[in-house]
């Protein structure tokens, strides 16, 4: 055994790999199964509550597991699984049009825009490029420069080489900020393993799988982004209105199972202010800590330290408070919590933080919902929300009844991103959400510039914002009669950053800092950049395919692949015997891996896909032939076998590495050359290669050499029966 140990590893380890890697795409189908079976008995469900039950204990119990199954699964194109293929055209002319002063536009200046307009759609050419090239034949001859149009900044530095930066750097920043926008209305738009990719200095590819309504894509990608400036409203109103939801939402679910009480009122909950607030104070430390600091806790831990905080809060509310009208009041420490979850299905999905101001910039204690309306204080209050419960939330906020109490000047908007330092330490994604003032203080067009820096005097990142000058004039009266107020910056309905406004703005010039590093600093760059974008996104091509026509390319395409398999292997075992059936082996091995692979590595399986893989069975079988050739060639000048292996394997392995290494290397241009098919063809092709070099040389060998090693005095690889001794 320990002779052939190590050749049982090289055979055992790649499968044993290969069947981990591509455990999360069968653990994902059978997920999806489970998911579809449960939709499937909600929709049958009589009563709604029930229903939404139904759905809330799959997301509790398989939510995390699918998720996690999905994001490692092997992926399908769309050609596979059904979907829209589009790709989107940054209008850099539309850019360089916009740059311009428009006091200097002539007919000579549009008759450079004219020409480049139409050049630029022959040509993948830089349109900043083509752009130069024109004015040169076209104005330059007319005594015209780039200063004639153009906003030179400042004069010191004032020259055609600023001017041309300028507009390559605008050019650049487009497609971020482009990109940057559609990313976050497709990832609103609930589309699942999307891909967004850009494509040379002006396009961007999006595969959207499962899209087939391509009429509300289209007007979703086409829409220009809107950029808000809103006052963050956090304050005691927006409280009350989650006790009143806690209150609408309990009352249908005690009312559908018959559980009301006849006299359940607001005023029987008459905790006092002093008392509910006093009793946070002992958890408030521990549960901060827990939420920003806890590294080594799960993320489905987060979704129960929130209800264990909540339920900490109703017990030591109810053990201080001495109204004898307590509705916890002699209670177990079981029955408290199941009560307090009952009372308070909404507020317990995220947590309410009340912020004191005591001088130093202010504390956070934890609020309980067990108050009084009229006993909330005054003051600017905190909510966050971990990933867990953030799609129960959205489902409630969605309810007609729920919309109705909350106040016809509010919103609520949470983050874009979740908060990153909290993601770094624990990876757990906590998001921050606001109530907003419906009605925006200022809109994203007079926003002129944006850039990220680092504050000479902390060292911090932030980002210094530029408005034009009715935007300057707007800003300074907004800032300076909101002074120590938040004013949320709102791209699309999600909040990227929610400053406080520290003193009156004039000139409309902003530092906006608290960026938690540069990252985060550089996408609000681009959000603020996104508010004043003047290169828009044009479809140039779109394409939609229909889920019916992916699973007759699933199933033509697994017919081809099994039918090719087929005569590989029958032909292999016909022509090599007991060597054909480890070429065989080594082959669908060969497969299994390249999917693994693919899988790993987040790559994305598609019909030129599997047309590659089919190419690699044949380029596999055919390393075998000239091993087994070569061995048969030894054998025929009287070598023994051992010989005659070695020097097959030694003198087959130059004609194999050639022919594979070319192959490789025409696989790597078309996959940096090529787009869409023509790269997934190529990179199923360059991985079939490396697998086909591993499984056709080493394993094969491994498991020619076992059966020597255990004492065999034959092999046939289909050579006369007189050779083989």
């Amino acid at each position: 055994m320990k002779k052939y140990f190590g050749k049982i590893l090289i055979i055992g380890i790649p499968i044993i790999a290969a069947f981990i890697l591509l455990y999360p795409t069968y653990d994902a189908s059978k997920l999806e199964e489970k998911k579809q079976e449960v939709y499937n008995r909600a929709k049958k469900d009589t009563s709604a509550t029930d229903s939404l039950t139904r759905l809330e204990r799959f997301e509790d119990k398989y939510g995390k597991d699918l998720e996690s199954a999905k994001n490692k699964r092997l992926k399908l194109g769309l050609d596979l699984r059904g979907g829209m293929y589009v790709t989107l055209e940054c209008d850099i002319v539309k850019l360089i049009e916009e740059s311009a002063q428009r006091e200097t536009v002539d007919d000579i200046f549009n008759e450079v825009i004219d020409k480049t307009r139409q050049d630029a759609k022959m040509s993948d050419e830089s349109v900043i490029d083509i752009f130069l090239n024109n004015f040169n034949k076209i104005a330059r001859p007319r005594g015209k420069s780039l200063i004639s149009y153009f906003d030179i900044g400042d004069l010191r530095e004032a020259s055609e080489d600023k001017i041309v930066e300028r507009l390559k750097n605008n050019a650049e920043n487009a497609i971020d900020q482009a990109q940057e926008v559609i990313r976050q209305r497709i990832d609103k738009y609930g589309i699942s393993e999307p891909t967004i990719q850009k494509q040379g200095s002006r396009r961007i590819m999006l595969e959207l799988p499962g899209v087939n309504n391509e009429i509300e894509m289209r007007k979703l990608l086409q829409t220009t982004a809107r950029l808000e400036f809103n006052l963050v409203k956090n304050n005691k109103e927006i409280v009350k209105t989650f006790a009143r939801i806690d209150k609408l939402l309990s009352d249908k679910t005690k009312r559908a199972k018959g559980l009301l009480p006849d006299t359940l009122s607001e005023s029987s909950n008459t905790i006092s202010k002093d008392t509910a607030i006093a009793s946070t104070k002992d958890i408030s430390k521990a549960k901060k800590e827990s939420i920003a600091k806890n590294k080594k806790k799960s993320q489905k831990d987060v979704k129960t330290e929130v209800k264990d905080t909540a339920a900490a809060i109703a017990t030591d509310t109810a053990k201080k408070a001495t109204d004898t009208s307590d509705p916890y009041a002699g209670l177990s420490e079981e029955e408290k919590s199941k009560r307090y979850y009952e009372d308070h299905p909404f507020t317990t999905l995220f947590q309410t933080y009340y912020v004191t101001d005591d001088g130093r910039g202010g504390r956070s204690q934890p609020i309980a919902y067990s108050l009084p309306l009229d006993q909330y204080p005054e003051g600017e209050y905190n909510f966050v929300i971990p990933d867990q419960t953030l799609k129960k939330f959205n489902n409630i906020m969605a309810r007609p009844e729920v919309k109705a109490l909350i106040p016809y000047d509010l919103k609520i908007a949470r983050e874009a991103k979740p908060d990153p330092r909290i993601e770094k330490q624990s990876k757990q994604k906590i998001y921050n959400f606001y109530a907003l003032k419906r009605e925006p203080e200022i809109t994203g067009e007079f926003v002129t510039e944006a850039r990220a820096t680092y504050d000479p005097n902390t060292n911090q990142p932030m980002v210094l914002m530029g408005m034009n000058s009715e935007g300057a004039d707007r800003w300074g009266r907004i800032t300076g009669a909101n002074l120590k107020k938040r004013i949320a910056i709102v791209l699309d309905d999600q909040v990227y950053s929610a400053p406080t406004v520290q003193n009156k703005i004039i000139g409309g010039s902003s530092q906006i800092t608290g960026m938690a590093n540069v990252e985060e600093a550089r996408l609000l760059e681009i959000v603020l950049k996104a508010g004043a974008l003047k290169a828009p996104v044009q479809i140039i091509e779109e394409r939609v395919v229909g889920p019916s026509l992916g699973e007759d390319s699933i199933n033509s395409g697994l017919l081809a692949s099994g039918i090719a398999l087929l005569f590989v292997v029958v032909f292999m075992l016909l022509y090599y015997a007991k060597g054909g059936l480890i070429a065989n082996i080594s082959v669908i091995l060969n497969v299994i891996l390249i999917l693994a692979v693919l899988s790993a590595f987040g790559g994305t399986l598609t019909l030129p896909g599997i047309s590659g893989i089919i190419l690699t069975i044949g380029m596999a079988v055919d390393a075998n032939v000239l091993i087994f050739e070569r061995i048969r060639e030894e054998l025929y000048k009287g070598r023994s076998l051992k010989s005659a292996i070695d020097e097959g394997f030694k003198h087959a392995l130059s004609a194999i590495l050639d022919s594979n290494i070319t192959t490789f290397i025409t696989g790597l241009i078309l996959y940096f050359f090529g787009t869409g098919p023509i790269q997934g063809f190529a990179l199923t092709l360059m991985i079939g290669i490396i697998a086909t070099l591993f499984t056709q040389i080493v394993v094969s060998r491994a498991m020619i050499e076992i059966s020597l090693i255990r004492g065999a005095t034959h092999y046939n690889f289909g050579q006369p029966k007189i050779l083989n001794i």
